[in-house]
């Protein structure tokens, strides 16, 4: 410290001007390598008692003391080391630092605090430049791996607590949830491919016929209250309401997960239920099994998608008669909730291009199917979302922003802990859970 000292003021006296940044980093090195050296001393433990000197081991018999041991631990100060006591068992030949487990580092040389750094540069961006970041920003010399390791590793312990939480749920043992009446609850899904590693995709087929898969599905769910609506009568999502849960996994399973989340958020106290999302299957079966009773709301935008590429299929490379057919069956039908009508002109059109015959037949049966569900100017009247914007921006900031960057590959292991670790940030959890870890 007083050789950093004497090098500042040293420049100051021959140039006239101080590197205030050369003088804020040196000072941390500097500030760093004395607390290292000061929780080396405080992890230094001393040699246990004569009556202390065997602790029960899991087979059955007692482990003995072997003497002090030590290994480098890196902290949010630096490298320190930690010296602590080192039990052997004569008969299953299983040692055990006691230690380790109270300090929680067992089978690890990153502190604590060094892990959960980690597992929060990681679940935010590619692991490299976690590593970067905590280079910068802490100061400390972590390899992209150890940011890998640890930020799995810590989404896989949230993840597993999840599972726990969902079989519970599975029993009715519900955790109960307190509060005053939703006046909405909005619960909306959607699905998006993640790019996984090759032995994931075996036996999967791809979009193109005769191609293999690239990707697993990640399905996401989102909840989100609304309390009030605007002077024109849109409604207005309330600030901070969203949460998220996600995982690849298959329909039946994330359902159980998402009924979970959606009564963690009050889905008892809500006045008004509404799940909302496209067309697909799932999604409604999804909603008929843990979601009774709810208003049922298909996208409005995905519903005019189907009718664009009804169009585009119907007047190929003629943008004037797409638009003008979309006028007529979008505007005065589908915007209209008239959507039987609209059916009814799908089924009548006329062609004899079998593509063309079965994209028709194919949209037809689409809004046939959600007749109840595109009622929207009644969902208007009632100050309500005709469109799963939230979710749509879910899929692309909690999956794509991090899951699907150029050159990323995932196992379905990897994926899931990231994502498990990435929603229990963006929900404000992550500080419980790690509560939860110190009191265990």
């Amino acid at each position: 410290m007083n050789r950093l000292l004497a090098r500042v003021f040293a420049e100051r006296q021959h140039h006239g001007r101080t590197d205030l940044e050369a003088v804020e980093t040196g000072l941390r090195a500097a500030l760093h390598q004395a607390g290292a050296a000061t929780l080396t001393e405080l992890l230094r433990c001393e040699a246990p008692a004569a009556d202390q000197h065997q602790v029960p081991c899991p087979c059955g018999h007692h482990a003995q003391y072997q003497g002090l041991r030590s290994k480098p631990l890196l902290t949010v100060v630096g490298p320190a080391r930690v010296e602590r006591p080192y039990y052997l068992c004569s008969r299953c030949h299983q040692g055990q630092f006691p230690a380790d487990e109270q300090l929680d580092i067992v089978d690890t040389e990153s502190s604590p605090g060094v892990r959960r750094m980690q597992a929060l540069v990681g679940q935010d961006a590619p692991f490299d430049h976690g590593r970067e970041q905590m280079k910068v920003l802490a100061g400390l010399e972590v390899t992209t791996k150890a940011v890998e390791r640890t930020a799995e590793a810590i989404g896989g312990a949230i993840a597993q607590r999840q599972q726990q939480e969902i079989q519970r749920a599975v029993q009715l043992d519900l955790p109960i949830v307190v509060g005053d009446p939703i006046p909405v609850l909005y619960v909306q899904m959607d699905g998006t491919g993640v790019p996984v590693v090759k032995k994931e995709t075996e036996g999967r087929k791809g979009k193109t016929d005769w191609q293999p898969a690239h990707t697993r599905e990640a399905k996401l769910g989102c909840v989100f209250t609304q309390t009030a609506s605007d002077e024109k009568g849109y409604p207005i999502r309330d600030p901070d309401s969203t949460t998220y849960t996600g995982a690849i996994e298959t329909a039946e399973e994330f359902g159980k997960r998402f009924y979970l989340e959606a009564w963690k958020r009050g889905w008892s106290r809500a006045e008004k239920k509404v799940i909302m999302g496209d067309g697909a299957e799932w999604i409604w079966n999804l909603a008929e099994i843990h979601f009774p009773g709810a208003v049922q709301i298909v996208d409005l935008y995905h519903a005019r998608q189907h009718l664009w590429e009804l169009a585009r299929k119907l007047y190929p490379n003629d943008e004037v008669s797409q638009k003008a057919w979309i006028k007529t069956h979008q505007k005065r039908l589908l915007d209209k909730g008239k959507i039987e009508k609209l059916v009814v002109a799908i089924r009548s059109i006329h062609s004899t291009n079998p593509e063309v015959v079965d994209k028709i037949r194919t949209e037809a049966d689409y809004f046939e199917t959600n007749v109840e569900r595109m009622r929207y100017p009644k969902f208007r009247r009632q100050h309500l979302f005709v469109g799963s914007g939230v979710i749509e921006a879910g899929c692309k900031t909690v999956i794509g922003s991090r899951l699907k960057q150029s050159g990323m590959f995932w196992t379905v292991r990897g994926a899931n802990a990231i994502l498990a670790l990435r929603c229990c940030h963006l929900n404000g959890r992550f500080e419980d859970y790690w509560e939860a870890r110190r009191a265990a």
